[in-house]
């Protein structure tokens, strides 16, 4: 019998990532209360961010596999969230007008019926081409930024400011798929079955 899977996340990306992989994806949002402000390394942050939410959602169910993620843009050693106005995105774009950034996804695996965790992270860096200020603004008119963290998707118009990127695409986007499929086979779950 094929086993639930529980996405922790309301994430339409997240979701859309993973739908073609199963057949049986249940979304479950965490109520998980992230805190960006704790003096830790981006990549623990992320990871116990990510096992914060796959715990709470897995607290709600009797069975299954949870996927926990969280995602941040870290430039210069420092966290940037989902912007929290225009002005918040409008900022944090500029600062990475032209520069390197690093997009940390910490991921979470947790089986409910074998009460095995996993959390790992996965980093991608992100050269991003010069923008205008009349380009960035124009860019958080179409509200896309406003939801991601950094204020840019990679899978949206955001992929226009995208120079180039060194390492896993799919983190970028929201979720390090090659990163879950490792985890999921220690624990059994093969993707192609």
């Amino acid at each position: 019998m094929m086993r639930q899977i529980i996405l922790a996340s309301s994430s339409p990306r997240r979701k859309r990532l993973l739908e073609p992989l199963f057949s049986n994806l249940k979304i479950q949002p965490s109520d998980f209360e992230e805190n960006n402000s704790e003096n830790i390394l981006p990549a623990k942050l992320a990871m116990k961010h990510a096992l914060g939410k796959a715990r709470e959602v897995a607290s709600r169910n009797k069975s299954g596999i949870v996927i926990g993620a969280d995602a941040f843009v870290v430039l210069d050693g420092k966290v940037l969230g989902k912007p929290k106005d225009e002005e918040d995105a409008f900022e944090m774009l500029k600062k990475q007008n032209g520069r390197w950034t690093e997009v940390i996804s910490g991921v979470a695996v947790i089986d409910i019926d074998n009460d095995k965790e996993y959390a790992e992270y996965e980093l991608t860096k992100v050269k991003m081409n010069k923008m205008t200020d009349e380009e960035i603004l124009a860019y958080i008119n179409t509200k896309d930024p406003m939801d991601k963290a950094g204020a840019f998707g990679m899978q949206d118009k955001g992929a226009v400011f995208v120079e180039k990127i060194d390492g896993c695409f799919s983190n970028v986007v929201g979720l390090p798929l090659p990163l879950l499929r490792k985890m999921l086979k220690k624990i059994g779950i093969e993707v192609f079955t």
